[in-house]
């Protein structure tokens, strides 16, 4: 597990050993141990798989291309996690993204357990068929390990439907005869997937800022009143007054919640800024988030560049550096793209006071604290982003049911989902110090500890 990840996990374990409400049972010695135990469960993963996928390209090369799946803890049901398809990839990332993808599902009561899957390329530089042949060759390679009751794999950076579509074909001609609809999801909807899946993290992401903001805070206004948290000052100070958001990163997370932020009727939102690996495009009276949704999807995926674009799509923007959106002066930046994002190196040019994790680990542990003690409200990655694994948890229940849902049930399903986990964690966060990232990780260790005492796994 990452130094940040086991960082918050042993802090909140070391909180819940003085909570004798928690655990009663657990005395003395015995208490001791059996929290030692839950250090040892909760920082190692349960299997790190790697491969080297022998792919032959059309050029009539073969490659080897460093492939992982790392299954992290099935306590709460299967092993559950994205497959990223990205340059970066290497084996601390996945087993990191694994162990969040445990707390995530625990956090949000979802019956599944941590996993996570990478295969090191930048798929922008193969061929379809070349693609076609890696999603083969890594189910292939780890078909033993995958499965609908054992591990199943989801969309991450870099795959989408198309992939996941490969992925399941391969895995049915493997396995003939046996269930294979729910081995991966994240599908097409016409291959079993579910409605409102492409867009449930996204607007998960958004869903939560909002709700935080304008639900909660209105519904608990006289609470926050006469409470004082620093979080809970600068949350009935941004609850009150027009926002400024700029989005960092414009594929299916960043641009869904952008234009969720656009079309809200609930908060003054106005997106002034989004970026993309190539740019930033800032307007100060807000951008047309509608048009450049329109220019993504017929131009394959990259925002405008040049003034010319720009013009030629009506669109208003000034063009800068794509690093530039995280410093801008705004009220609330959400985070979509990748990790550590914001470092020691940046983070004291940091001007918004709302952080919005759409994408895993984007703010290093370091900066995490440098910002929270300046009373900075990070909504992390497990809280606002789970609405993928949400919404896949349905998709695998469609498919074993053979009945779907209507767009509409999906994401109502998903919203009180994300609804009862607000109601959760919100009271607590703002009635104590401990920032909101602490506060999750605690509710979902309670969680993963209390199944793991019942299950006799801690002697």
């Amino acid at each position: 597990m990452s130094s940040t990840t086991g960082t918050i996990v042993q802090q909140s374990l070391d909180a819940l050993l003085e909570d004798e409400a928690f655990l009663p049972d657990l005395q003395g010695q015995t208490r001791k141990q059996a929290f030692t135990s839950l250090v040892s469960i909760l920082s190692t993963p349960n299997h790190v798989h790697k491969a080297f996928l022998r792919i032959a390209l059309e050029n009539g090369k073969v490659v080897r291309i460093p492939a992982f799946r790392v299954q992290h803890n099935n306590t709460l049901g299967p092993y559950k996690g994205g497959i990223r398809f990205h340059e970066s990839v290497n084996e601390d990332e996945v087993t990191n993204l694994a162990s969040l993808m445990t707390l995530k599902n625990a956090l949000h009561e979802v019956p599944f357990g941590g996993g996570k899957g990478g295969v090191v390329i930048n798929p922008r530089e193969f061929k379809i068929k070349e693609l076609h042949s890696i999603c083969k060759r890594y189910v292939r390679y780890f078909s033993d390990v995958l499965g609908t009751d054992k591990d199943i794999p989801a969309p991450d950076v870099g795959t989408g439907d198309r992939e996941m579509d490969w992925m399941m074909a391969e895995y049915k001609s493997i396995h003939p005869g046996m269930p294979y609809r729910g081995s991966f999801t994240g599908k097409s909807v016409v291959n079993g997937g579910s409605l409102g899946r492409r867009e449930a993290t996204g607007k998960g992401v958004y869903f939560t800022f909002r709700y935080m903001f304008h639900d909660f805070i209105k519904e608990q206004k006289k609470w926050f009143s006469n409470n004082e948290n620093v979080f809970s000052k600068t949350a009935l100070d941004h609850a009150e007054r027009p926002l400024t958001i700029a989005v960092q990163g414009f594929g299916n997370v960043g641009s869904v919640a952008a234009l969720e932020a656009y079309n809200c009727d609930h908060l003054q939102n106005k997106v002034v800024a989004v970026s993309d690996r190539n740019v930033t495009l800032y307007n100060s009276d807000g951008l047309d988030i509608p048009a450049l949704v329109k220019y993504v999807t017929e131009k394959n995926g990259d925002l405008p560049t040049t003034e010319k674009d720009l013009e030629q799509n009506g669109i208003k923007a000034v063009i800068h550096d794509r690093d530039d959106l995280l410093t801008l002066d705004v009220d609330v930046l959400f985070l979509a793209a990748l990790e550590d994002q914001i470092h020691k190196d940046n983070v004291d040019d940091i001007k918004a006071r709302i952080l919005v994790e759409g994408a895993n680990s984007p703010v290093t542990r370091e900066a995490d604290t440098t910002l929270s003690e300046k009373g900075v409200i990070i909504v992390p990655d497990i809280l606002a982003n789970a609405g993928g694994v949400i919404v896949s948890y349905l998709e695998w229940l469609q498919g074993r049911e053979t009945q779907f849902y209507d767009e509409e049930q999906v994401f109502n399903l998903l919203f009180d989902k994300m609804k009862h986990t607000l109601d959760t964690v919100l009271p607590q966060f703002f009635g104590d110090p401990f920032p909101l990232r602490q506060n999750c990780y605690i509710h979902a260790v309670m969680k993963l500890s209390t199944i793991l005492y019942r299950q006799g796994k801690l002697y």
